[in-house]
């Protein structure tokens, strides 16, 4: 959205929000003649009014409820009334109602107390909104792999076994620790990453690479090395695959920054004190070994979201083998569906790393 901003100032672009597509219709057609779209949209009820709303951030700072944050992946903590994420557009809170006290007990709304500019609406509904468009780009994403579907890696069963996702959100400055990298109060001394995790694996139903892991694993391990100077850094990984400009340079300057790359496949990991223990094959090695560590991250994968067949249906287009949506041609009409005038942009149709998604768009 960063990059998308300055046109998205533009007079004739509107950047509607909290909207979702039911039913799109299609009329016109023939030799020559582009279908003509109507997109029926729901739009979700945010209970602010985003054009009196001028984003102090006093209602959430007054608000009393406190929720696990989804954005980061339940490490720190959001308010009922709350901005989705830092680069939202509009960049104006919306009101959660399965957690708002005045939804749940008919009491509080406070922030429509502390509201200077009277922009909170309770009795905001849901609306159906028709739009006529000529074409419909989709760039519905991905959801990050699950990795209490392979339950020997201890996630959910260890707090400190987390995904690269979550360490993403640690290392933020702005993130819930602020860019400290702690876990139960205590900085690791020494950190496992383990690669394709849910990725290249029969046992989970995916057997494509993910494309992003490698080099987000090395980035993650970087910063690593720069946050906590004298950590030891271990990779556990079946192939690297820096394929983009610059990634083969940067694979090697991580390893000349200190960071092992060990080549293997891992089957456990358990604890041992207050250690945990990752039990790996070293290919190169011939051996079984056991690497005793602070802290593992799991470099899950990237798969199609949990509602990919329901869009598909909506727009009357087409999925591959591994879920991801179905280009008419992989060469000659890459972004083209089998559906005149719907295209597909981004992870939606399999997993890109941030270049390739923009190029593409």
């Amino acid at each position: 959205m960063l990059l998308l901003h300055p046109h998205a100032q533009d007079e004739r672009c509107r950047v509607p929000s909290q909207h979702r597509t039911f039913r799109v219709q299609r009329s016109g057609g023939g030799p020559g003649i582009c279908w003509k779209l109507q997109g029926q949209n729901r739009r979700k009820a945010g209970y602010v009014d985003p054009g009196r709303c001028t984003g102090c951030g006093l209602c959430q700072e007054k608000c009393p409820s406190k929720v696990p944050s989804e954005f980061n992946f339940g490490l720190g903590q959001r308010k009922a009334i709350y901005t989705p994420f830092p680069q939202a557009v509009p960049n104006k809170p919306v009101i959660d109602r399965n957690h708002c006290l005045y939804f749940l007990k008919g009491r509080c709304r406070l922030c429509e107390k502390v509201c200077e500019t009277h922009a909170i609406d309770f009795e905001q509904t849901d609306r159906l909104i028709e739009v006529d468009v000529g074409s419909i780009i989709l760039a519905t994403g991905y959801d990050p792999f699950d990795p209490r579907r392979k339950p020997e890696l201890g996630y959910g069963r260890y707090p400190n076994v987390i995904t690269g996702f979550e360490l993403e959100r640690l290392l933020s400055a702005a993130g819930p620790t602020r860019g400290v990298v702690e876990i139960g109060g205590k900085i690791p001394q020494s950190v496992v990453f383990l690669q394709c995790i849910g990725s290249r694996d029969k046992t989970v139903g995916h057997e494509y690479c993910s494309r992003v892991c490698c080099m987000y694993t090395a980035k993650h391990a970087h910063a690593i090395k720069e946050k906590i100077p004298g950590a030891k850094v271990t990779v556990f990984y079946i192939d690297i695959r820096a394929f983009g400009k610059g990634y083969e340079q940067f694979y090697e300057r991580v390893q000349k920054e200190g960071v092992i790359y060990r080549k293997g496949s891992v089957s456990e990991v358990y604890r041992e004190g207050e250690k945990l223990v990752v039990k790996a094959e070293d290919i190169l090695l011939g051996e079984v070994v056991e690497e005793k560590t602070d802290l593992v991250v799991l470099a899950v994968g990237l798969e199609p979201r949990k509602d990919a067949f329901q869009v598909m249906r909506t727009f009357t287009i087409q999925a591959d083998a591994d879920g991801f949506f179905l280009e008419k041609h992989l060469k000659l009409d890459p972004v083209a569906t089998s559906t005149d005038g719907v295209y597909i942009v981004g992870c939606c149709q399999g997993p890109k790393d941030t270049p390739d998604t923009v190029a593409q768009a």
